[in-house]
């Protein structure tokens, strides 16, 4: 079974993930065209009830947010026989990704370096886990906020009246996910010379730690620990928001020309040839008293006026806007980023090709929607597909228990 669209066309995914990291991951190559197949558990992936909000039919805007373009089938991987068809659907899959604790899978007799590897020599297993299956946190579960934590973002993000603060988003889930698309696709690439699967160890705490820039480089070379930043950049200044007359803008200055043509647009170019402001370095040395200087000036000011201006002479700079504003906002829909259809709404694809562009062919699956479909497609029969549905191990309901 093909998609017929998009880079991943015949690129066929088995999905056991649940929650974020994984299914963010497989919503990205379902949008390119790969044809996914998300495997629930009985009771379904359980951000199916992560709301409200809810949708018409009770699916919560957490799961219809991440899991678009994918088929569902329910399947209980506890019994043998729930077993047996996921090695029926591997056949001719070209990606196992996986989220289970590590072990699971092993214990099972489905582990990668014992059996798939032998049995599906051209298998690409991914495994996302919190910290791994060795090491001094492996086998450890780990969630998003709780790893920002470990790996230091807590440190960084907030100002002296916040204190440590998590991020608004969960970016080391979908930063996991994100990984792990792009290891999934240079896996696929490194195949075609090889003829050969691999097994991918991706985990929360490895993409925490590589998030964590420019805090790590800097430290490590500096000795110096970073600190809470709020909302300055540790490395370029002025690089901040400001308070305007009509609400906060963010201005960021890169470079000694940006901050001459800055200074010109806010009526006080003399900032530009004082001593203390005339490199990014005198800039961050002096940084207190150039920010208050700056903060007394911008709150005089219009801040979609100046925004308009600095744009125009090549500084960046733009409004601080809320969820509303952007979802609004007219280029979030020049850029297909706005995605309507029908009573599905939610942000499209951020990757854009000339020839092979993505898109959204399917609104985010009920459970088990397609699970007759999918045995059938992998060669069971009309008698088998009734009796795994009948013992309940093939599932077409979530299984309230």
């Amino acid at each position: 079974m093909r998609t017929g669209f998009g880079a991943l066309d015949g690129l066929k995914v088995i999905d056991l993930t649940r929650v974020l990291g994984g299914p963010y991951c497989t919503q990205t190559l379902a949008d390119h065209g790969a044809l996914v197949i998300k495997i629930e558990p009985p009771q379904g992936d359980e951000v199916r009830d992560w709301g409200p909000p809810f949708d018409e039919a009770g699916d919560a805007s957490y799961f219809l947010g991440i899991n678009r373009n994918k088929r569902s089938l329910g399947l209980d991987l506890a019994r043998p026989e729930g077993r047996d068809v996921l090695v029926r659907l591997l056949a001719d899959a070209d990606v196992l990704l996986e989220n289970y604790k590590p072990g699971a899978m092993e214990k099972w007799g489905l582990g990668y370096h014992d059996v798939l590897a032998e049995r599906f020599p051209r298998l690409i297993h991914a495994r996302i886990s919190g910290f791994g299956s060795d090491g001094p946190y492996g086998g450890l579960p780990g969630y998003d906020a709780v790893v920002q934590a470990m790996a230091g973002h807590f440190s960084v993000n907030g100002d002296p009246a916040s204190g440590p603060t998590r991020m608004g988003i969960p970016l080391v889930d979908i930063g996991t996910g994100l990984y792990t698309a792009l290891a999934i696709c240079m896996a696929v690439i490194e195949r075609e010379r090889s003829g050969r699967g691999q097994y991918l160890d991706m985990t929360l705490y490895d993409t925490a730690v590589a998030l964590m820039f420019p805090h790590i480089p800097n430290y490590v070379l500096s000795g110096k620990l970073p600190g809470l930043t709020g909302n300055a950049h540790p490395n370029i200044c002025p690089y901040d928001k400001f308070t305007t007359a009509n609400g906060d803008i963010f201005v960021a200055v890169g470079n000694n020309r940006s901050f001459e043509r800055f200074c010109a647009v806010i009526e006080k170019p003399e900032l530009a040839a004082d001593p203390r402001f005339l490199t990014n370095g005198d800039r961050l040395a002096n940084r207190a008293a150039l920010t208050g200087i700056l903060r007394a000036r911008l709150a005089q000011l219009d801040g979609h006026t100046l925004c308009t201006a600095l744009l125009a002479k090549g500084v960046p700079a733009g409004p601080v806007q809320n969820t509303a504003e952007v979802w609004a906002d007219p280029h979030t829909h020049h850029r297909g980023m706005a995605v309507e259809e029908g009573s599905y709404r939610n942000f499209g694809t951020p990757i854009k090709f000339s020839r092979t562009p993505g898109r959204i062919e399917r609104t985010p699956p009920r459970f088990g929607a397609h699970s007759r479909e999918l045995l059938a497609d992998a060669g069971l029969g009309e008698d088998e597909i009734d009796a795994l549905i009948e013992t309940g191990v093939v599932l077409e309901k979530r299984r309230r228990d």
